[in-house]
């Protein structure tokens, strides 16, 4: 059966079902979500917490990052895994915005994540754990991304792994990505250092996981720079650090590159990152320099946490954000 803007899910681009697009974006998708955001005056453990607002979506950091490239007016397509019971539920979100899709499907239902905001817009995440996936489907992810890939300009994977699946994993589909694409990662641990293990032309992490993959606190700029620059030794080309509302830095061990953010309401920082990598992975595609993708990162990133019921942040807002940001070269 056919989405309506789906495609075949047992073909995933043979023959010429995607011609050659030179700004494509592909985002993987391993382990996809419905994400229960709850509003709360304030989250007390071992309370009774009453929600002021509730929403359930579909969820998946390479979801929204497919999301957020539609929004900047880029063509997007997405692969994965996903699961029969209540896939059309992702279908339909991605037809909507305008993002095409090939995923590999597996019996059971897709897991649910809890995220509790506060009124210091404070998250607070609970999230469960999926179904496992066949290893043969592993197998099919591999040849889908390969064949995609080929047909993309950028690849980026995001996000978690299915239960049971080694870090590892993360490694190989960077491998399978075809050499004509550029490959972006935004993942954490064991699969930050996979990722980065096979070959980079950039990884996002934030503070808080370039800390973990390092080994370090870091309490200053010069501590971040090297760390950057020690992922790079091990094999990334670029490294995006987030600093939140702070804004972020983007280094190639050479050019080091600051953009602060602008001050804007918040209210919800779900997304924010994904939002990040939409704009930059845009950039890359577009082969713009780096302090354009850090100016483009900075202001997708600060443009999403303005939203509470839409991830993929206003295009509207990013461009006037945009033109508010200035990037600083650093020592």
């Amino acid at each position: 059966m056919r989405a309506r803007g789906g495609l075949p899910a047992d073909q995933g681009g043979r023959g010429n079902a995607f011609p050659r697009i030179d700004r494509m974006i592909l985002t993987v998708c391993l382990s996809p979500s419905i994400d229960v955001t709850v509003e709360v005056d304030a989250l007390e453990v071992g309370k009774t917490n009453i929600a002021r607002r509730k929403r359930r979506r579909p969820g998946g950091k390479a979801l929204n990052v497919a999301l957020g490239v539609a929004r900047l007016g880029g063509d997007a397509l997405v692969t994965g895994f996903m699961y029969r019971e209540n896939a059309e539920t992702f279908e339909e979100l991605l037809d909507r915005g305008g993002v095409k899709h090939s995923f590999i499907m597996t019996e059971g239902r897709v897991r649910e994540n809890y995220k509790f905001i506060d009124h210091r817009s404070m998250l607070t995440e609970v999230n469960d754990v999926g179904a496992e996936v066949p290893a043969e489907n592993l197998e099919k992810l591999l040849e889908r991304v390969r064949r995609l890939s080929a047909v993309s300009r950028v690849t980026v994977i995001s996000g978690g792994l299915p239960r049971g699946v080694d870090a590892s994993y993360y490694g190989d589909l960077f491998r399978a990505v075809a050499p004509g694409s550029l490959r972006v990662a935004d993942a954490t641990g064991g699969k930050l250092n996979a990722a980065v293990s096979a070959g980079v032309d950039l990884v996002k992490p934030n503070l808080g996981e370039l800390e973990n993959c390092i080994g370090r606190e870091m309490t200053c700029r010069q501590d971040m720079l090297d760390a950057c620059r020690e992922l790079v030794r091990r094999g990334a080309k670029t490294v995006l650090l987030s600093l939140g509302k702070e804004g972020a830095i983007l280094t190639d061990g050479k050019e080091n590159y600051y953009c602060r953010s602008t001050s804007v309401a918040v209210n919800s920082t779900v997304g924010a990152g994904d939002a990040m990598v939409a704009a930059a992975a845009m950039k890359m595609a577009e082969g713009a320099p780096m302090p354009e993708i850090l100016r483009a990162g900075t202001a997708a990133g600060t443009a999403a946490v303005t939203t509470f019921d839409e991830i993929a942040f206003p295009r509207e807002k990013y461009q006037e954000i945009l033109e508010s940001l200035q990037v600083k070269r650093l020592f």
